[in-house]
């Protein structure tokens, strides 16, 4: 009598459905599609784990451009300056401090316009 392998294969199908639980029409039902999108999810979660990052440093950084503009300076010449002055803070605390601390931002610049 030939194994058939009916146990292992359908449980290595029911994993991939049970990946793609949630997944609309036949993507959450049917074995080879929802391999398919699962896989496709993953592609677009791993590119979109960069993506995040990048968009969260833009945001930054226009925040921190705004404020400056407001001070009468140009968001590079307020990073150089600070770089000059060997002040080593990142882009998200400046940003926080633009937002919550706009006094103490206000000596930041007046530190990196003095440094130029």
């Amino acid at each position: 009598m030939r194994v058939k392998g009916g146990t292992v294969t359908r449980a290595r199908r029911k994993k991939w459905i049970k990946l793609a639980k949630g997944y609309f029409g036949h993507k959450s039902i049917g074995y080879k599609v929802a391999k398919q999108a699962v896989v496709k999810s993953w592609t677009y979660a791993f590119r979109d784990r960069k993506q995040v990052k990048r968009d969260y440093r833009k945001l930054w950084i226009s925040r921190i451009s705004a404020a400056v503009r407001l001070e009468g300076l140009s968001y590079s010449k307020f990073i150089n300056g600070l770089k000059k002055s060997n002040i080593t803070i990142n882009r998200k605390m400046l940003s926080e401090l633009a937002i919550n601390e706009p006094q103490v931002f206000s000596q930041l610049i007046a530190i990196a316009r003095d440094s130029e």
